[in-house]
């Protein structure tokens, strides 16, 4: 990710600069959850040109289990595949798609970086040098906006939702979709939010008001959904 944003936009990333979620809490449930929603979950590296609160153009980078839809193309790669989707000012989107491990191919690659590296050696050329001209700065993890998706496990009680409601309402974020299951042998019941936009730390917050709320057992999991 840091170095594909460094091609893209010209700016120095540090490995320490992307913030990193993997797939150790993805759960079977989850995998459920996602299927039930009409959506797969796919372990992105996502690098974009964002805006920052003073309007500035800034690179965020992030690696994490995101929720996408199945017109997405990446939502079909699978196995040791791998795919890079480019969305372009001018060119549009553009993907490229091949097979990112095995042993053939992963010879192919250095085998062509060694025989690029000897040519410039041979020739007394040199290979392309960094492009950082842009010099673009971070955006704060926390400024980074997404959708989400939020699993509870909540009290089968009237008012419930209502209160949930009420905790979103309260850090500015809104609620397009509401999916619940009931357990018919307990008073429990599972409760599947899924927000507009926000930004990550306000749906931090959030999370921790959920978690403290009486009527909220237990947050399940939270992750991110293709915009």
């Amino acid at each position: 990710c840091a170095l594909l944003a460094q091609l893209a936009f010209h700016t120095r990333v540090s490995l320490d600069q992307v913030a990193v979620k993997g797939i150790r809490q993805i759960t079977a449930d989850d995998i459920a959850d996602a299927k039930e929603s009409g959506r797969t979950i796919k372990l992105l590296a996502i690098a974009q040109l964002a805006q920052d609160e003073q309007g500035r153009e800034c690179v965020s980078c992030r690696v994490e289990p995101v929720l996408v839809k199945p017109e997405n193309p990446l939502a079909s790669i699978a196995g040791a595949f791998n795919a890079i989707v480019i969305d372009a000012e001018a060119a549009g989107r553009l993907m490229f798609y091949g097979q990112g491990a095995g042993g053939v191919q992963t010879a192919s690659a250095v085998l062509s970086d060694v025989v690029a590296a000897a040519f410039h050696l041979v020739s007394g050329g040199s290979a392309p040098r960094e492009s950082a001209y842009a010099d673009l700065p971070q955006m704060p993890a926390g400024q980074v906006r997404s959708k989400y998706s939020i699993r509870l496990e909540v009290e089968d009680a009237t008012g419930v939702l209502a209160e949930v409601a009420g905790i979103f309402a309260r850090r500015g974020i809104s609620i397009e979709q509401v999916r619940q299951r009931n357990d018919s042998e307990s008073a429990k019941a599972e409760v599947s939010l899924a927000t507009a936009w926000a930004r990550a730390d306000a749906i931090d917050l959030t999370v921790k008001d959920l978690a403290a709320a009486e009527p909220v057992g237990r947050v399940i999991q939270v992750i991110s959904m293709e915009g």
